[in-house]
């Protein structure tokens, strides 16, 4: 079983019917283009999972979380898996173009969902091709209808209500993903207000990535967020970032570190900034 990381070569190993394979490839300021790179190139068995419309959630009464890109209501999420062919126990692996920044979403929602057999393809599309991939065009192939059962998550989630419970106690790490500009408040392209979460420490999720386009190693990766929390307990750690997406490749790489499975705020900074009463700062 791949819990975290998949290389290619893993993956090329594998029997192809044992695994279900989701290419996530988004961009924020183009909606469209996701689908249009699936449509240009994807690997073989592999179908698209659309951030805004199959990772996030449309009904404000169900939701599970809120911000820009909420999570969408567990059980009907699975019944989309489901669609998908995603079997009880079946290896999934995720990928996109984008350093893990849309594909990890998936990796941490199938956890929630209580699907533990699912790992992002290290290098996602671009490591897939230097090993030899191969590539298909258009669209997915029809499936026949999987039995994914809903189980217990296996992630852990706080809301605003619970941050601000424990806002500047120590017994609280958060951990802003976005880029350091955004962070500091000097530009927002997204939100309506510009800053940070009191007391968050900033760790950009492209600071995870190798100039191979992979994760670094581990070790480095441990050095590195050790040094961020300075003696902060790495189990205090809340994740967080625009709107709960960018946030998981800091996430995954605590865990591939060996700091263990930290906790997410899922509505993130979106949510945060547009609830009356609460602070907000800037450096």
């Amino acid at each position: 079983m791949y819990a975290t990381l998949i290389s290619p070569e893993e993956l090329q190993a594998l029997d192809p019917a044992s695994v279900r394979i989701f290419d996530c490839s988004s961009n924020l300021t183009d909606p469209a283009a996701g689908a249009e790179q699936f449509q240009s190139a994807h690997l073989p068995g592999a179908v698209f999972a659309d951030l805004n419309h199959d990772l996030s959630g449309h009904d404000p009464a169900h939701n599970a979380s809120g911000g820009r890109h909420p999570l969408p209501d567990r059980s009907h999420f699975a019944t989309w898996l489901r669609r998908q062919g995603l079997n009880v126990g079946m290896q999934a692996v995720v990928y996109d173009r984008q350093g893990a920044n849309y594909c990890g979403r998936l990796w941490w929602m199938l956890k929630w969902c209580g699907h533990e057999p699912v790992a992002v393809l290290d290098g996602g599309l671009a490591a897939w091709q230097a090993a030899g991939g191969a590539v298909v065009t258009g669209s997915a192939d029809p499936c026949a209808e999987g039995n994914f059962v809903l189980g217990e998550p296996l992630v852990k989630v706080l809301h605003t209500a619970d941050l601000t419970k424990r806002l500047g106690d120590p017994a609280q790490t958060l951990v802003d993903a976005r880029a350091s500009a955004r962070f500091r408040g000097e530009v927002e392209p997204l939100d309506p207000v510009a800053g940070h979460i009191p007391g968050a420490l900033n760790r950009p999720f492209a600071d995870n990535i190798g100039p191979d386009g992979r994760f670094k190693p581990t070790a480095q990766l441990r050095a590195e967020f050790e040094r961020l929390l300075a003696g902060r307990d790495p189990m205090t750690v809340v994740h967080h970032c625009g709107s709960g997406v960018s946030a998981i490749p800091n996430l995954l790489a605590m865990e591939l570190a060996g700091l263990g499975r930290t906790a997410l705020f899922p509505g993130s900074w979106s949510e945060w900034c547009n609830t009356p009463g609460l602070p907000c700062a800037r450096t």
